[in-house]
């Protein structure tokens, strides 16, 4: 079987230019050194709406030319596959195969099934390392995905979110190898440092299992942020926080009751029950159609700190605290001007 050629990471990685196949139009993408030019499936830029306004669902009309390009990038994409001519950096991270495979899959969810509408696109720069950190929810972590596509698609640079992932992820067959090749690596400070000395957008939830498998009564209330150690990374690299609010995530999978015997057994954190699961089996699987808003705060600097500071616990719980009621504060806006959790 051909092998990935393996891309190491650098500090000024190349910009190339991918087309906008519905848009017609030319944006530069930040991309590793040595990767051939991909082409990514997006949404036309539009004005950034706000929550409690009519979101417009992504509408195209496929002609015989889309099908027939369609199908010859498909083609050129499995000949790349089966020869090996395609690149992977040291975490795994596999941008082509992210393009073709995974955000196709996502891209139904997003536009059409939680309708989602980002604001504030213009805080997350368009080249250098930042960190998103994100509240977390849902039963699932389909929030993390979610805000993947929203950088991808609906930022004007069209950005990778490199995300931080719990050793359970890397442990489930499949998953772990797919989100691999999708930019995810282990959430632990070596390896977050290095994606953001490099350049890259890092994302994290710092509630972890705790937010995303809270009970439904407690929705939208954040949940500890554990002890700041990405407020370290980010002071140690020196670049922005970006503090993200998601509201929708929340109403997926109603979490009612934990089987904790069951989740012993299996070993995971907790075992869900929701109004559709266990009890209509596979089909409870199916997230409920929520209205999703993401928005991206205003940017905490963190390069007026020296890089000693990153050992200063107050410092760093400030800060994290910071962070913290930023995102509930906007949290709690966003879900003053929420009418209804399916309509928006």
């Amino acid at each position: 079987m051909p092998q990935a050629r393996v891309i190491p990471l650098h500090s000024d990685p190349n910009r190339v230019v991918a087309r906008r196949a519905d848009a017609r139009v030319r944006v530069p993408v930040e991309r590793p050194a040595g990767l051939a030019p991909v082409r990514v499936v997006r949404r036309p830029a539009a004005p950034e709406p706000g929550p409690g306004s009519v979101g417009t669902a992504a509408t195209t009309t496929t002609t015989g030319a889309d099908w027939e390009r369609r199908l010859e990038e498909l083609l050129a994409f499995l000949g790349r596959r089966l020869t090996g001519d395609y690149g992977v950096d040291e975490f795994g991270f596999d941008p082509e195969f992210t393009d073709h495979v995974v955000l196709p899959l996502l891209r139904p969810l997003y536009q059409r099934w939680f309708r989602v509408e980002t604001t504030g696109m213009s805080n997350v720069p368009s080249t250098g390392g930042a960190l998103v950190v994100a509240n977390h929810s849902g039963t699932l972590p389909v929030d993390g995905l979610m805000t993947m596509v929203a950088l991808r698609d609906d930022h004007p640079a069209g950005r990778y979110l490199r995300a931080l992932g719990a050793d359970l992820v890397f442990r489930t067959p499949m998953i772990g190898s797919v989100s691999r090749k999708a930019g995810v690596t282990l959430a632990c400070n070596p390896d977050a440092e290095r994606l953001l000395n490099t350049g890259e957008l890092v994302g994290v939830w710092p509630e972890g299992f705790k937010g995303v498998g809270k009970p439904f009564k407690d929705r939208y209330k954040l949940q500890r942020f554990g002890r700041g150690g990405f407020v370290s990374a980010a002071i140690r690299t020196g670049v922005p926080i970006i503090p993200c609010s998601i509201v929708g995530a929340e109403e997926i999978y109603p979490l009612v009751a934990d089987l904790k015997p069951l989740a012993r057994l299996f070993g995971l954190p907790y075992f869900p029950v929701t109004p559709t699961f266990p009890a209509l089996g596979p089909l409870g699987a199916l997230p409920l159609p929520s209205k999703w808003y993401i928005e991206f705060g205003e940017p905490i600097r963190t390069d007026t700190h020296a890089t000693a500071d990153a050992d200063d616990p107050m410092l760093v719980f400030n800060l994290t605290d910071q962070v913290r009621e930023t995102i509930q504060q906007t949290l709690y806006r966003l879900l003053a001007q929420r009418r209804n959790a399916f309509t928006g």
